[in-house]
């Protein structure tokens, strides 16, 4: 659905998504309002499926970062986060998850970072999906890095608009850089 989305918004065309059901929402207007904030619960739910093979429905998992902390509904209807902090002590406490918050990264910091394994979820500007182009600011969205060498940052976007954009995505270090927030969240 990611073309829909660039196209005409999350909310309005993720209304007709037929995949609402899988993702834990209680209604399609209750996956279309979330579904722009998930990016960091699909990294989560990613790093979950890799280490216990059990694919858990994004909701489920926004609805206890949430009760943590980790998002935050504002009384207009807005929803803030992924706020870290929580984030952080929801992982650990749910899924015994060992999370830290790094800011101040360049991307070459990222090699030694995942040098023992372990995930790290970036904050990059959304337009990651398209490398060649230069983004207004950085960060905003959430990427899970999977390996970094000084030669390629490898990650999987939540949002990619085609599998080439989306799986086992790599960049060079520099060209990761212009869209990296230079922040994110190392998972052990």
């Amino acid at each position: 659905m990611t073309p829909a989305v660039l196209a005409e918004g999350a909310e309005a065309a993720l209304l007709r998504d037929p995949a609402w059901r899988g993702s834990g929402a209680a209604t399609v207007e209750e996956y279309a309002r979330w579904a722009g904030h998930l990016c960091g619960m699909a990294c989560l739910k990613m790093v979950l499926a890799a280490r216990t093979g059990r694919a858990h429905p994004m909701l489920e998992l926004a609805r206890g970062c949430a009760a943590e902390g980790g998002y935050v509904e504002e009384a207009d209807g807005a929803i803030r986060g992924l706020i870290y902090a929580p984030f952080i002590r929801y992982a650990a406490a749910r899924f015994g998850l060992r999370a830290a918050t790094h800011l101040g990264l360049a991307p070459a910091d990222l090699v030694p970072l995942l040098a023992g394994g372990g995930f790290f979820m970036a904050s990059v500007h959304k337009d990651i999906r398209w490398p060649e182009r230069v983004p207004p600011h950085t960060g905003g969205h959430l990427v899970l890095v999977t390996a970094a060498t000084p030669e390629a940052i490898t990650f999987h976007n939540p949002s990619g608009h085609e599998p080439a954009a989306r799986e086992d995505v790599s960049l060079p270090p520099a060209v990761f850089g212009r869209f990296f927030a230079g922040r994110g969240i190392a998972i052990a």
